[in-house]
């Protein structure tokens, strides 16, 4: 049985809008990927002293538990050559599990909702696009509704539609 995925992507580093690219290619095997938002360019959350961020939302389809999908996502960060150092610190490739159907989850590696969702533009605006009926399922609100009722957040510019013909291959 597939369950629908939200997957936040972002890059800041190394040809950004060419890593989300790559990135949304290589969920391949482990989404379905039904659309991808416009990508966004939004300042840097946390370490400030760094290049601005360009993200999207992936809506699709996974028959993966959500664990194993995790696990998925962070498997391609790595292939793409993501390294941890420092909390909020710049990056090739980050992949985020935002919401794995309508399922709720508080544990050490994962929770689902992702906690923080709600209070990044960097999320709520393409989410808000790709899905904007999504409702979240602790909240009880829509992605749409989320954006409205959020207040101010990051500065936020829509950049452009993610280009076609990215390379790399999906992990398996």
């Amino acid at each position: 049985m597939t369950e629908p995925v939200l997957i936040g992507v972002g890059s800041n580093l190394d040809d950004p809008v060419e890593r989300l690219a790559e990135a949304v290619r290589r969920l391949e095997g482990a989404v379905e990927v039904l659309a991808a938002s416009s990508v966004y360019r939004s300042e840097p959350v946390g370490f400030r002293e760094q290049p601005d961020f360009y993200n999207l939302v992936v809506r699709g389809r996974s028959a993966l538990e959500p664990h194993v999908l995790l696990a998925r996502l962070h498997a391609v960060e790595e292939a793409m050559g993501r390294r941890r150092t420092f909390a909020n610190a710049p990056r090739v490739i980050d992949l985020d599990l935002l919401a794995c159907g309508g399922v709720v989850l508080d544990g050490p590696h994962l929770t689902l909702p992702h906690p923080r969702m709600a209070e990044r533009a960097f999320v709520l605006v393409p989410l808000a696009e790709v899905a904007p009926g999504w409702r979240h399922p602790r909240a009880g609100r829509t992605a749409r509704e989320l954006l409205e009722g959020a207040g101010t957040l990051e500065r936020i510019e829509r950049w452009g539609e993610l280009p076609a013909g990215a390379s790399g291959p999906p992990v398996p």
